[in-house]
């Protein structure tokens, strides 16, 4: 169960920002002994792997943080996200160890198929609040959102090594603060409708 927690906690962290989980696991693979990266999935501790996400993270921490140019990052990151969600749950080892099942060791693309849904959800999640946010604020709400975004997916990612027990209190919070998120702007839509005669 442990192992599909960390995945499922990995992968919705990478659908708020693929990058921030993946230089999680990379550096924690890459200088403790608290997870073994499959050897097929070896590069991602590579110096190489972490440079390059490095640099695409504070890319998107930037491009993320402004109003209109968050709905261009958004759009490009529609195939990133999931994509990376799937990773990250394959390296995990959850596709292929979650709870020492045989059947899981034989069908690995079992788990990465996991990562990309659950990657895609949360993903589909930002990007349709978002441009309310933005509407609703006039852009000043984007970078408040966006660094709670960023937040939430540092604390998700390391719950998921640390505390894999506690990814599910982390979704249901955050599904409760995106429900909330949803109708607090959907009032603040109505309230500013002009009144019909």
């Amino acid at each position: 169960m442990f192992a599909a927690l960390t995945g499922i906690g990995l992968s919705a962290a990478a659908g708020l920002n693929a990058y921030i989980p993946f230089l999680v696991v990379a550096l924690v693979a890459r200088f403790t002994d608290l997870m073994e990266l499959p050897a097929s999935m070896q590069w991602i501790s590579s110096s190489w792997a972490i440079g390059a996400a490095a640099v695409l993270l504070l890319t998107e921490l930037v491009l993320d943080k402004i109003a209109v140019v968050d709905h261009v990052n958004d759009l490009v990151a529609t195939l990133i996200r999931p994509t990376v969600g799937g990773l990250i749950f394959a390296a995990s080892s959850a596709a292929e160890d979650i709870d020492k099942s045989s059947w899981m060791a034989e069908h690995p693309w079992v788990g990465v198929a996991l990562g990309v849904v659950v990657a895609g959800l949360v993903h589909a999640g930002k990007t349709s609040l978002r441009p309310a946010v933005n509407v609703t604020t006039g852009g000043l709400g984007t970078p408040v959102v966006s660094a709670a975004e960023d937040t939430t997916s540092f604390g998700l990612s390391m719950l998921a090594i640390f505390l894999p027990v506690l990814v599910i209190v982390a979704l249901v919070v955050m599904a409760v603060a995106a429900f909330w998120l949803w109708r607090h702007v959907r009032r603040l839509r109505r309230g500013r409708r002009p009144a019909t005669a």
